[in-house]
């Protein structure tokens, strides 16, 4: 049965397609309240089902806010997804989620395609990439970015700022140019430097003296800030730093890391300086502490280890996980906000939680 049309609703109730379209795209010139009404009935009776994007350009808003994340199984982005619907909902506004396994050249895509829907703002969640071989996909993805925004969209970025190729030295990050034309992204920083130097310092008072970071790959920003941070925090306690190894940035990269790291662990044991394993992010941890648990090794009995997001799975997790705590939905509420309103974010903030898996057992 084909769809009713603008045209049908208006010729039965008696006024021009234009007029019908001014009543029910919502346009700010509408007629008088009784045409209004009896171009509602008429709907209503044929069944008329109002057309998005007509209405989106009659109001010029689409009532749509586009979130991209990299990947909405980890409980890092579901909980900032989490808060992001809550602020949306209360807002009326409609949720548009997309998820992109974290590739800047999925991002843009993801950008171009709420661009293309006329979606009011967008948030994007997640840490950028300094490798070399995605400065083509930073590049597309900036220039995406600085036409939604010249187009007058609202962008509100959380964790990094967008990575412009051609200011970054050397491979490391710099801040994004931002256009000429339109406003500019609005960050919402996670500090997670300053939080990772914080757990360092806490751990090294707690009487831990070897470390061991599993990073996630060379060139992730999350990583490599929280790796930083600690081996800075490590540093000005006057205690060596810590041994870094790579793997992919999810519970299958910690796992592998795990298998890999058996050897030393036990060797860290038999001399009685039990080693500590920082996860740059809870999931490695899980995955670290689930491999070396296969091994016959446990924490905090054979080694200590800590994580980083406090993600709400480690409710049931044993050992209790050490871990830095960052208010994921509130984070995820406040970036909304500020894109939908133009107020500015919250500062987001964090602090360290000390639980069994870095207790000292001698």
């Amino acid at each position: 049965m084909p769809a009713v049309t603008l045209s049908e609703v208006a010729r039965a109730a008696g006024v021009s397609p234009a007029t019908a379209s001014r009543v029910l795209n919502g346009s700010s010139r509408t007629p008088g309240a009784d045409i209004a009404e009896r171009v509602k009935a008429a709907a209503a009776s044929l069944g008329y089902i109002p057309n998005a994007q007509a209405q989106a350009l009659a109001r010029s808003s689409s009532g749509l806010l586009g979130l991209i994340v990299h990947d909405i199984a980890d409980p890092y982005f579901s909980s900032i997804a989490r808060g992001v619907q809550s602020a949306a909902r209360e807002l009326n506004k409609i949720l548009l989620l997309t998820s992109t396994e974290g590739t800047p050249a999925e991002e843009r895509l993801a950008v171009e395609a709420f661009t293309s829907r006329r979606a009011d703002a967008i948030v994007l969640a997640g840490s950028r990439s300094t490798r070399p071989e995605d400065e083509l996909a930073n590049s597309a993805l900036l220039r995406e970015a600085h036409r939604y925004l010249a187009n007058g969209g609202r962008l509100v970025l959380v964790g990094h700022d967008l990575v412009d190729p051609s200011r970054t030295e050397k491979g490391s990050p710099s801040d994004a140019a931002h256009p000429s034309g339109g406003s500019a992204p609005v960050l919402v920083e996670i500090p997670n430097e300053s939080l990772a130097y914080e757990l360092a310092r806490t751990l090294g008072g707690q009487g831990h003296s070897r470390f061991i970071i599993v990073a996630g790959p060379e060139g992730l920003m999350t990583s490599d800030l929280r790796v930083a941070g600690f081996q800075q925090g490590l540093a000005e306690q006057g205690l060596d730093p810590a041994d870094v190894l790579r793997a992919a940035f999810n519970r299958d990269g910690g796992f592998d890391a795990g298998l890999e790291l058996e050897h030393t662990v036990r060797q860290a044991k038999d001399s009685g300086n039990a080693c500590c394993i920082f996860a740059v992010n809870d999931r490695m941890a899980m995955g670290i502490v689930a491999a070396l648990r296969r091994r016959g090794l446990g924490a905090p009995a054979d080694y200590a280890v800590a994580g980083f997001d406090d993600i709400n799975t480690l409710e049931d997790f044993i050992p209790g996980l050490t871990t830095v705590r960052l208010p994921l939905e509130e984070i995820g509420r406040s970036a909304a906000e500020a894109a939908l309103t133009g107020a500015d974010p919250a500062p987001a903030s964090g602090r360290v939680v000390l639980r069994e898996s870095t207790a000292r057992t001698a």
